[in-house]
């Protein structure tokens, strides 16, 4: 239980971090949520749990192949807010096109033999 809730601390102190900076500088705000930090904390939790080598390459590999088509949300949610939709349907104009970007990307990588 101890290592759950310091992962959750050091998750939302991420968060809080980069809403604090935004106030101040979008771009080093958009620096900061851009690095790959959850998923650094999420793979050295992992190792810390027992995961091998192995399984933490598998992981890595897995988060580069999601990575891509996430992608789309940004540019969809910034399209959207640029012709004045409300944050919440932007939001979920961007998630929609994302899953639907997801489907697509996993069936093409089928189509290539990459696993995930």
């Amino acid at each position: 239980m101890a290592a759950f809730l310091l992962k959750t601390l050091v998750s939302a102190l991420v968060i809080a971090v980069a809403s604090e900076v935004v106030k101040r500088s979008t771009f080093l705000a958009a620096l900061i949520v851009s690095l790959p930090l959850t998923s650094i904390l999420s793979i050295i939790f992992a190792a810390r749990e027992g995961k091998t080598h192995d399984e933490l390459a598998a992981y890595s590999m897995g988060i580069f192949w999601f990575v891509l088509p996430s992608l789309v949300f940004f540019v969809v949610l910034s399209q959207l807010l640029r012709f004045q939709w409300s944050l919440l349907y932007a939001l979920g104009g961007g998630v929609a096109a994302t899953v639907v970007t997801y489907h697509l990307w996993m069936r093409l990588l089928g189509v290539f033999g990459i696993k995930i």
